[in-house]
């Protein structure tokens, strides 16, 4: 078993490596099957994924957690996989036969796409992460899946060559996952021998594994729902101009979320003690320091977002530009409820809150994708997410504003939309600047990050440690 600390360098290696290769695949993606190509992928994935949700239920939290508590015991331990996996095949082999019912009947479109696609309802029902995760042998699983995708990225380039090849990529994607799953089957007869299972050993897992089921069903509603509605109402060409959009902003993004994955143990464990006064002063550092962050990201791609779409993706997603630049406007929205949530509610067990606020934001979701898709399409699928990720910030924030300085927080905030909106100012009229498209961006960014640098230099210096970092420096010369 592995340390926490060296999970913990795996994952941060793995999610570097999940952001630089849409970056290298996408543009050449983008040109080689168009925006109708990357469109009908993503809309009929977007479907599929609910047949994967359903397949797994809430099994990536609740088997990890149950395989952690009989990890100890081999008998135990055993019997846990089997039964919670035997729920898993039964729901796998039923949503199997509910999507080819539904590809069938409805789909005839996109028939060969969507059945392409099954493969990845099989990959949801052999995958097994969630055991090796609750054996914390996190390095079998980000071995693989790194070759994967290193696997994917070369596999597109040797076989993708036109429009009519997006069969290719489908297959290619749904493909490797389903074999990266199979490969991880290998690993399994060194942890668990078979165990015969009765039914009553499997339902007893069913009811659990729905409570968790909730939270990501509700979240998909807002995350992907919008998808199948602007593929539905739309176009599958918008949806593709949606789908880069979103990459794009979804980047800066990881790097927030990172740092609620790294504060919540720590949280967990000051709560736990009791320790209240700590975890808050921890809370509204981490509000300051993500607001910092997620304000000049948010203008910094509003300022580049127009001019960087079709130097990126090509010409023909002009139009991608527009949505980055709405798109991301959610980053501070965000950010700010990721460290409600990671920092506070799931450390105190508010799960009901969180709960009510991804419900909240599905509901303003679908309501604003029903009125502004037919009228704007794309445009439209950007106006509700924005509404959808400012309500989760919004209700969260005002259901523990009892316990925490929310208007505290808000107020520390205010200096970084200024200096952000300044930077603005500064980097966009290169936009209106007739020069070549790379030189423009590195302008930008290089621009951006030294104005804004400097406007925050006080606060940036106050949270490097100046002094440890010299004496580290020293100390390596005098040891050399």
């Amino acid at each position: 078993m592995a340390s926490p600390k060296k999970n913990f360098v795996y994952n941060i290696i793995y999610q570097i490596l999940v952001m630089i290769i849409p970056l290298v695949t996408a543009p050449y993606l983008s040109r080689v099957v168009g925006k109708a190509g990357v469109g009908i992928y993503s809309y009929t994935y977007s479907i599929v994924y609910y047949f994967m949700l359903l397949t797994l239920l809430g099994v990536n939290n609740y088997g990890n957690r149950s395989i952690a508590k009989a990890r100890e015991e081999k008998g135990k331990l055993s019997k846990t996989f089997w039964s919670i996996y035997f729920l898993q095949l039964i729901m796998g082999t039923l949503m199997i036969i509910m999507y080819l019912g539904y590809v069938f009947i409805f789909d005839n479109q996109y028939r060969t796409i969507a059945l392409i696609q099954t493969l990845f309802i099989v990959s949801s029902m052999l995958d097994i992460n969630w055991f090796f995760f609750g054996m914390e042998e996190f390095k079998k699983t980000i071995t693989r899946n790194t070759f994967v995708k290193i696997g994917n990225a070369l596999l597109i380039f040797l076989l993708v060559k036109n429009r009519n090849d997006i069969w290719k990529y489908t297959l290619i994607m749904s493909g490797m996952t389903c074999l990266s799953q199979i490969i991880l089957w290998g690993f399994l007869k060194k942890y668990v021998k078979f165990e015969k299972i009765g039914l009553h050993d499997i339902k007893k897992h069913l009811k659990p594994n729905l409570v968790l089921f909730i939270p990501v069903i509700a979240v998909s509603l807002y995350k992907i729902m919008d998808k199948i509605m602007l593929g539905a109402m739309s176009s599958v060409s918008e949806v593709g101009l949606y789908e880069n959009a979103e990459k794009i902003v979804s980047m800066p993004s990881t790097f927030i979320a990172a740092l609620g994955t790294v504060m919540l143990p720590r949280m967990a464990n000051l709560t736990a003690k009791g320790d209240n006064k700590k975890a808050e002063e921890y809370i509204s550092k981490s509000e300051k320091f993500v607001m910092f962050m997620s304000l000049a990201m948010c203008c910094g791609l509003i300022g580049i977002g127009y001019k960087f779409a079709p130097f990126f993706f090509g010409k023909e997603f002009q139009k991608t530009g527009i949505l980055i630049m709405l798109l991301s406007t959610t980053l501070p929205f965000l950010s700010f409820a990721n460290v409600l949530r990671t920092q506070y509610l799931i450390p105190k067990e508010e799960d009901k809150i969180y709960i009510k606020s991804v419900f909240l934001a599905a509901v303003v979701n679908l309501i604003m994708n029903f009125i502004f898709i037919p009228l704007y399409g794309s445009i439209g699928a950007c106006f509700g997410t924005i509404a959808a990720e400012f309500s989760v910030m919004f209700y969260q924030s005002w259901a523990v504003r009892k316990e925490l300085p929310i208007k505290e927080y808000i107020a520390n905030s205010v200096p970084f939309l200024i200096k952000s909106i300044i930077m603005l100012i500064v980097i966009y009229p290169f936009n209106y600047i007739e020069m070549n498209s790379l030189v423009r961006l590195i302008i930008q960014v290089g621009l951006g990050c030294i104005v804004y640098g400097l406007l925050n230099i006080k606060y940036i210096l106050s949270i490097v440690d100046i002094k440890k970092i010299i004496n580290k420096v020293f100390k390596k010369k005098s040891i050399s």
